[in-house]
């Protein structure tokens, strides 16, 4: 899959203290798709090769935290081990890490399960039915995990995109969410309050706590949404716990 075509000009990598067992390597002030490209293969490259002393790796938007063992090793030293690695590529152009899968995902736009719909496509001006072709027109990259158990950040999408979140908050929105702000999008793991606007549903379970595997989806994996009626959603429920979603690998 080809990489997307950008003109920003990326950082270049830094690394701070964070705690006393922690380091940060953050690639990008702000975020774009070089500095999470970089981010999601310097992790890969030291889930291959880490350096003395490390003992977990994981990633942000933009930045990959590494917390170390203080019997093996220090912030200095493990900062002087990681120069060698960041140095050895140019990161923001980076291979994406193999083993990533293209999902293919179920979803109803609109309706009473996604009612903000409408609200969005008026900021975007676009219909409803545009603004629905535009969030299915390619896939999105999970950008990052975080805030709720297996719960996956998308994007980016287009710079029209840029929408603020809601200055309220919505009481609860269910399990499967799927809600945009600011460029991205964010499928809820769990039923929860939030401030993004919701303008789809999927069926997805995403944590699954006695699976081998709870997440199901990893940084880097991408999705690729095809709408749905609400009563074929509520087929997809019953005759399948994942939600109906189909992948494939990637490489």
């Amino acid at each position: 899959m080809s990489r997307p075509v950008s003109s920003e000009q990326p950082d270049q990598p830094e690394v701070h203290v964070l705690g006393i067992d922690g380091l940060r390597v953050r690639f990008g002030s702000s975020l774009s798709e070089a500095a999470n490209r970089a981010a999601l293969a310097f992790r890969a490259a030291l889930e291959a090769d880490a350096p003395p002393g490390v003992e977990e790796a994981a990633t942000s938007l933009t930045s990959v935290y590494l917390r170390f063992s203080l019997a093996d090793t220090d912030h200095a030293q493990l900062a002087g081990a990681l120069q060698p690695l960041l140095d050895r590529q140019d990161w923001y152009q980076a291979d994406l890490p193999r083993g990533r899968r293209l999902w293919r995902v179920p979803a109803v736009f609109g309706t009473k399960l996604a009612p903000q719909l409408p609200d969005v496509a008026a900021k975007l001006g676009l219909t409803p039915e545009d603004a629905t072709a535009a969030l299915c027109a390619a896939p999105l990259r999970v950008q990052t995990i975080g805030f709720a158990p297996g719960q996956p950040y998308l994007g980016e999408l287009p710079p029209e995109w840029d929408i603020p979140r809601q200055t309220d908050l919505t009481p609860r929105v269910p399990e499967g969410a799927l809600v945009v702000a600011i460029r991205q999008v964010v499928l809820f793991s769990v039923s929860t309050p939030t401030g993004w606007w919701h303008v789809g549903q999927t069926a997805l379970r995403l944590f699954r706590p006695d699976a081998a595997e709870p997440f199901l989806l990893r940084p880097g994996d991408e999705l690729r949404f095809h709408g749905v009626s609400p009563e074929e959603l509520d087929n997809i429920r019953d005759r399948d716990p994942e939600g109906g979603a189909v992948s494939e690998r990637l490489d």
